[in-house]
């Protein structure tokens, strides 16, 4: 077991879920929100993120110059807003954001910043003494407690370059990779997707090279996280699913949070096998979904997958913090999350009782698909997916089925499966044929030795493309020396 992280405090990624919901969620919850935002940028003196998001003129949030009784001098509106100091992604994509949500106080804003100059002082003074009169170790001490001031009260580009400088000059490699894990939740909170991939290899280069036990658990989490954000839920699913039973990571996520991407990633990728024993069969998940015995009700005999004789039952709503694995400290406190949604969608995917599959599909969107600002990008992508996957684990099974019949066993019209299903077939998703005129759709079996032969021919022409022009480099490269 290895050290204790360092720098795991900040920044707060409950906060940017926070700033996500103002945009996204209703006005009950919005107050919440609010409320926890409002705390967080008083207490933590968080002027540059304030700046960020409620500045009349620059904030993300306030776009034609909202502020409140308390500023003196009302803002100049603006037809265009200035592109903001720091670069991020907090809100949703093409989400409109409700007018003055986050009212902009000059007198607040400059209250902030005073006292974010006198903290730095305060750090800069400690660095001076330190070099002085003290050696490298209380240098670097100082320089880390700068970094994470910056990381506090918000500012990506300082905290990202003042983590920097402090990588720079440290040893140990424990040490460099939880500077990096700092810097990825950095990047996290502010939504960049792009630079959250480089730091992620860097952070698996260190980790490589000699990193321990726990720091690679952690990156585990990290890892799987970032892959749910850009879609590649086929690699994010083993790593989420294993750190389940392994977790320590609570300042990137709630166990609860984990959970349920583990679960949504696992149910799109894994393979029928894989996902009764990872996600059905899992000792964690079942703790939380249940153990139960499923009844179909409404299911026509010939519809049953006779394969699946059991399935669980969603236990409702679960306390999950006490699942998780860590201390009480370490964990964050949680309200009780209802999952029965999560646990009817596994269940009844398994147990291809495709009505209440469909039912429940549309449940999970609603509860956590729209509200978590890693899933609310892919929500409709996620949803088509599943879809696919209920189609293609039904088709799979017959040569022939009748459309009429295939419609009522997931519950919908006859049109809107006529119509769904042809979209996935133009695309090459499923391979099967629909006869209108006789009501039925007829599954075609791929040819796989074909599709091997032409994979093959496909691979050795781009395999001798390359030794071509490898030869060919090498010959001019021969005649330079001769």
């Amino acid at each position: 077991m290895g050290s204790d992280p360092q720098f795991a405090k900040y920044p707060d990624l409950v906060l940017a879920q926070h700033i996500f919901s103002l945009a996204n969620t209703p006005e009950t919850a919005q107050a919440t929100s609010l409320s926890y935002l409002q705390n967080a940028i008083k207490d933590n003196k968080m002027a540059p993120l304030y700046r960020h998001l409620a500045h009349p003129a620059e904030g993300v949030l306030n776009t034609i110059g909202e502020s409140t009784a308390q500023t003196t001098v009302p803002p100049p509106r603006l037809a265009s807003r200035r592109g903001s100091l720091v670069s991020s992604n907090l809100l949703p994509p093409r989400k409109a954001v409700p007018s003055g949500i986050l009212p902009w106080d000059e007198s607040l804003y400059e209250e902030l910043k005073a006292d974010n100059e006198k903290e730095l002082e305060g750090f800069q003074k400690e660095e001076e003494e330190a070099e002085e009169k003290a050696g490298e170790t209380e240098v670097q001490a100082a320089r880390s407690k700068r970094a994470e001031f910056w990381a506090r009260v918000g500012d990506k580009d300082k905290a990202i370059e003042a983590l920097e400088k402090v990588f720079d000059k440290t040893g140990p490699l424990g040490t460099k990779i939880d500077i990096v894990l700092a810097i990825i939740r950095i990047g996290l909170f502010f939504n960049d997707k792009a630079f959250v991939k480089k730091q992620v290899d860097r952070a698996n280069i260190l980790v490589e090279s000699g990193g321990d036990w726990d720091r690679r658990n952690r990156l585990k989490a990290y890892k799987g996280l970032h892959l749910l954000t850009v879609r590649s839920y086929s690699l994010a699913a083993p790593l989420l699913l294993d750190s389940l039973s392994t977790f320590t990571s609570y300042e990137l996520c709630s166990y609860s949070s984990l959970v349920v991407y583990a679960v949504l990633a696992g149910s799109l990728s894994l393979k029928r096998v894989d996902f009764k024993a990872k996600v059905v069969d899992a000792p964690e998940i079942k703790a939380i979904l249940g153990n139960n015995e499923e009844k179909a009700s409404g299911q026509d005999e010939e519809m049953k997958d006779v394969s699946a004789s059991t399935a669980a039952r969603a236990a409702g709503l679960v306390n999950v913090a006490a699942l998780g694995s860590g201390s009480a400290v370490e964990s964050q406190t949680e309200a009780p999350v209802d999952v029965s949604s999560l646990g009817k969608l596994v269940n009844s995917l398994y147990g291809g009782h495709y009505q209440n599959f469909f039912l429940a599909l549309a449940a999970v969107e609603e509860s956590f698909l729209t509200q978590d600002r890693y899933l609310y990008e892919h929500r409709a992508w996620f949803v088509r997916e599943m879809r696919l996957r209920g189609y293609q684990q039904l088709l799979q099974s017959y040569r022939v089925v009748g459309l009429s019949t295939m419609a009522q066993a997931f519950g919908v019209s006859v049109d809107f499966l006529d119509k769904d299903l042809a979209r996935f077939i133009a695309a090459g998703r499923l391979s099967c044929t629909i006869d209108r005129v006789q009501g039925t759709i007829e599954t075609t079996r791929p040819d796989d030795k074909n599709k091997q032969y032409a994979d093959v021919v496909k691979q050795g022409d781009a395999l001798i493309t390359k030794l071509q022009k490898y030869g060919q480099a090498v010959r001019l490269r021969g005649s330079e020396r001769a």
